[in-house]
């Protein structure tokens, strides 16, 4: 019988651990990509400024907006890749990645029914730390958020890449190999966190700390669910809604 290994069941060596789902060398080099997307993300928060006035503490014009979203699938993607790429060398297939898929209606409505409630709570947790760290003076990315229905379209395609790439990188893949190397989920969930809030320093470092925060909150999440259908889902959606659709909602 057929069987699909997910996030929570895997492979054990003699130690009890769960086995890696790619060399170490392999997560050596992902820490390398790490390290110059954190180190290009320092410079351009650092970079100077054009314009003076309100723009400096904008990272581009409005014009960049769709060039950008396109850049950041294509990153998100190849990040995946290269991802994919150790998992596959390994014996591994995307189901390493992602965990078992859905297989009826109601493991649908379940997962769905999931979401709503961890939406609320990564909403209400995002607040709580954003208010606790207080004002931040960093470079915004708010001159890029979508205004055309061109824009709008290409940002929602940029958010489901996010949700898709992002978990199966950080939670799917990150997670998985810090819990094989420390065989402790606790440590491996705050561990790909912590990452996932550095690969954003191009935001500034509030918002560093409060992503590493809600990366942390999604590892709980995918280590609970053994698969990653809801996070894919919730990330997916929070991107539209934070980047959009509340615009829309309550404007």
């Amino acid at each position: 019988m057929e069987t699909n290994e997910t996030l929570a069941t895997v492979k054990t060596g003699a130690s009890g651990r769960p086995g890696q789902v790619a060399s170490l060398k392999h997560l050596a080099g992902f820490f390398l990509i790490g390290a110059g997307v954190v180190l290009m993300g320092f410079l351009a928060q650092h970079a100077p400024a054009g314009g003076g006035g309100a723009a400096s503490g904008q990272f581009a014009g409005h014009s960049q907006a769709i060039p950008i979203y396109l850049v950041a699938i294509a990153m998100d993607w190849a990040l995946l890749y290269y991802c994919w790429a150790g998992v596959h060398h390994s014996g591994g297939t995307v189901s390493t990645l992602s965990g078992e898929r859905w297989s009826s209606w109601k493991s649908v409505a379940v997962d769905i029914g999931i979401v709503v409630p961890f939406w609320a709570l990564w909403e209400g947790t995002a607040y709580g730390v954003s208010r606790l760290l207080g004002p931040s003076t960093a470079k915004t990315v708010d001159s890029l958020l979508p205004q055309s229905l061109l824009e709008v379209l290409v940002w929602i395609a940029a958010s489901i890449t996010a949700g898709v790439c992002e978990e199966m990188v950080f939670r799917g893949y990150l997670q998985r190999q810090l819990h094989a190397l420390t065989g402790r989920i606790p440590l491996a969930v705050v561990g790909q966190g912590l990452v996932f809030g550095l690969f954003h320093a191009y935001q500034g470092w509030k918002n560093v700390v409060v992503i590493s925060v809600l990366g942390i909150l999604y590892g709980v999440l995918a280590a609970w669910r053994g698969n990653l259908r809801a996070n894919i889902i919730s990330h997916a959606a929070t991107d539209i809604w934070e980047g959009w659709l509340k615009f829309v909602v309550w404007r």
